[in-house]
């Protein structure tokens, strides 16, 4: 019998790789992207305080429209880069979580340079 692995488990050890390189500091946090069947999640997370300095998702109230899709994602990755900019966060170091950048987080990444973020 064939077993096959667990998408998500996969999808974990590729973080966990990403994030033995990658860190976010008080000058560049980390964008970090979650992404579930029915909604999308960002955070922008300084790794040395171990702080969430801004957050957005498709679940926040004020959000407009179906949350697992590319426009949820394109007004999801716009509302983290206006987070941030207010916050005066300009740079950022993109964390894709795992996932392959397609789709979804591709869209909230272009959303979120079109904002104004740096990456």
């Amino acid at each position: 019998m064939l077993l096959k692995a667990d998408k998500n488990e996969t999808r974990q050890k590729r973080h966990l790789r990403v994030r033995n390189r990658v860190a976010g500091t008080a000058e560049r946090p980390r964008l970090n992207v979650f992404r579930s069947l029915k909604h999308i999640y960002a955070q922008v997370i300084d790794d040395d305080k171990g702080v969430t300095l801004a957050a957005a998702s498709s679940l926040d109230k004020d959000f407009k429209g179906a949350g697992g899709n590319i426009a949820a994602a394109k007004e999801v990755g716009a509302a983290i880069a206006k987070k941030a900019l207010e916050k005066g966060i300009t740079e950022v170091v993109f964390d894709r979580g795992g996932y392959i950048y397609h789709g979804r987080v591709a869209a909230l990444a272009q959303a979120a340079r079109e904002a104004g973020l740096k990456f």
